[in-house]
């Protein structure tokens, strides 16, 4: 289903431009014609995790005096959830069709973890509440310019620093209510397709961008929830657009 949706965004994209092609070409705001450019964007995210898991993570989680806390579990998954973020766009042109770029953005968007236990009743969800500033750094290669249309692909690498969080906001709950927390500061690849479409004071970019995390984004801690998982990775959809 998600694989359609995209399908349909691209053929959205790349579809328009035989009728930018037939007229005259925009100004698009002279953006093209300076080295050095500015702009803002508004982003559709939708994450999800990808979960490593221990060996014996099945096993009921007992607490030190030997009780159970929890028990034997089916299995762990996550499921993608949406979020939204902004941004400040500066791009620098190297050739005609190369340039180089930073999209800083402030991202809010919720991770989730289910997990599924042998007794339906203890079944969970744990939510990864976070606020975090991504700053990728990005090369930009443009096609030649059709009309007002000009397609691209894009990619590089990103660091995210999540921001407001609290490493001991559960520090008083009980072993069954404690949270799954990340790392507070990662990096991540990107890569993505996208279109420049120019009108008269301003250029649009729609773009579609995947980004997934390097390494292991989990805080290992002693509790129910995270114990049973050996490592995170973080799986990024992103839908921008682009002003310019």
């Amino acid at each position: 289903m998600m694989i359609n949706r995209y399908l349909v965004i691209l053929v959205l994209l790349f579809g328009c431009s035989t009728a930018f092609a037939q007229r005259v070409p925009a100004w698009g705001g002279g953006a093209d014609q300076q080295d050095l450019s500015f702009g803002f964007s508004f982003t559709y995210v939708a994450s999800d995790f990808k979960i490593g898991k221990q060996a014996d993570f099945r096993d009921a989680f007992r607490d030190v005096d030997g009780s159970i806390v929890k028990g034997r579990l089916n299995s762990i998954s996550s499921k993608s959830t949406p979020g939204f973020g902004v941004g400040f766009l500066t791009r620098y042109r190297i050739t005609e069709h190369l340039e180089v770029r930073t999209t800083p953005s402030l991202i809010f968007a919720d991770r989730a973890l289910h997990y599924s236990y042998v007794d339906p009743s203890e079944d969970v969800d744990k939510k990864v509440q976070t606020t975090s500033v991504d700053v990728p750094l990005l090369i930009k290669l443009k096609s030649d310019r059709l009309g007002d249309f000009r397609a691209y692909v894009i990619g590089g690498l990103k660091y995210t620093q999540a921001i407001g969080s609290k490493k001991n906001s559960d520090a008083n709950l009980d072993l069954s209510e404690k949270l799954v927390k990340n790392i507070s500061g990662f990096a991540s690849y990107e890569a993505g397709i996208g279109c420049d479409i120019y009108f008269e004071f301003f250029k649009l970019s729609p773009e579609i961008k995947i980004s997934n995390s390097f390494g292991n984004i989990l805080l290992r801690e002693n509790h129910p929830y995270s114990s049973p998982i050996s490592r995170l990775g973080l799986h990024t959809f992103m839908f921008s657009l682009i002003f310019e």
